[in-house]
């Protein structure tokens, strides 16, 4: 497996939270692995493990066309000798991005579902036709978030090894979410700030997700839906600004997709004051630092 040691910690100085009496310490997952960052490895950790138990040859996944998931399949494959299937949701689109194209030269073989067939892919007739095609394959769901991905991600509360009070998060599929919380010790909280719009069913998503892995829901989460900035891929005018402001001050530049939405609710709350004063919160940079075209 991958030699990946535990994601380092570091704290902001920023005269916003000190006025309001709270610490950010951030928990740089991003920094991991260059090709499997944040919470991708944690997520296929264990998932690769059981592919290669199983005797597993080959992986598949669904994903978006900018998807980093995908991504990270397509890298973990070349890493440990998987082949690697990506169904990807719509249709072509030459030349490929960069995301595709990274994918592609991993090895991944890259198959597009039209995006009404692509909103059953779970379904057992569109699965049961993909073995048809591609012969036998481990499945890993869209995101990577599965019983697997949680015990994995259940693992960074203990890498964690200065006293705090919250955990935050980004949430996409909620995998992240629910093992963080699930390896969290008692008098401490897991936040997760939605990057979709409408994404109160999430919470469900999460409790499925632990129940799966745990055989019970931990009553130490929360999410909060109020910074998706318009929806997944989407962006504002005040979530741009912040980014700029953020990348100005601490030279960073988050990613706009997930770990920025984050941040900008903990500022936000932060200003509130949601957070009690002497709250120490860690922030969790689920991926890369880097932009996308605006």
């Amino acid at each position: 497996m991958l030699a990946a040691g535990p994601s380092p910690l570091a704290e902001l100085d920023d005269p916003r939270l000190a006025r309001a009496g709270v610490r950010v310490i951030l928990k740089r997952d991003d920094l991991i692995h260059p090709l499997l960052p944040g919470n991708k490895w944690r997520k296929l950790k264990y998932n690769l493990a059981l592919a290669a138990e199983s005797g597993h040859e080959t992986l598949l996944t669904f994903g978006g066309a900018y998807s980093n998931h995908v991504r990270a399949v397509a890298a973990a494959g070349a890493r440990f000798g998987f082949r690697t299937v990506g169904v990807i949701r719509g249709e072509e689109h030459l030349p490929l991005n960069d995301v595709l194209a990274f994918a592609a030269g991993c090895g991944m073989r890259l198959v597009y579902m039209n995006r009404t067939t692509y909103r059953v892919k779970d379904t057992a007739p569109v699965v049961e036709a993909l073995r048809e095609e591609f012969g036998r394959f481990y499945l890993l769901p869209e995101g990577g978030s599965n019983e697997p991905a949680v015990r994995g991600c259940a693992e960074l509360p203990g890498e964690i090894d200065v006293p705090f009070d919250v955990v935050c998060c980004p949430v996409g599929t909620g995998g992240t979410l629910a093992g963080i919380a699930a390896g969290l010790g008692p008098g401490r909280r897991a936040l997760g700030f939605s990057v979709l719009r409408g994404g109160r069913f999430l919470a469900g998503d999460v409790a499925r997700l632990q129940t799966a892995a745990y055989g019970e829901v931990s009553a130490n989460w929360t999410i909060d839906d109020g910074f998706h900035a318009g929806g997944y891929a989407r962006r504002s005018p005040e979530l741009d600004a912040f980014i700029d402001d953020f990348a100005a001050r601490h030279g960073m530049l988050l990613d706009w997709v997930y770990v920025a939405k984050m941040m900008w609710g903990i500022f936000t709350l932060a200003g509130r004051g949601t957070f009690p004063p002497g709250t120490t919160v860690i922030a969790v940079i689920t991926g890369p630092m880097a932009d996308a075209p605006r």
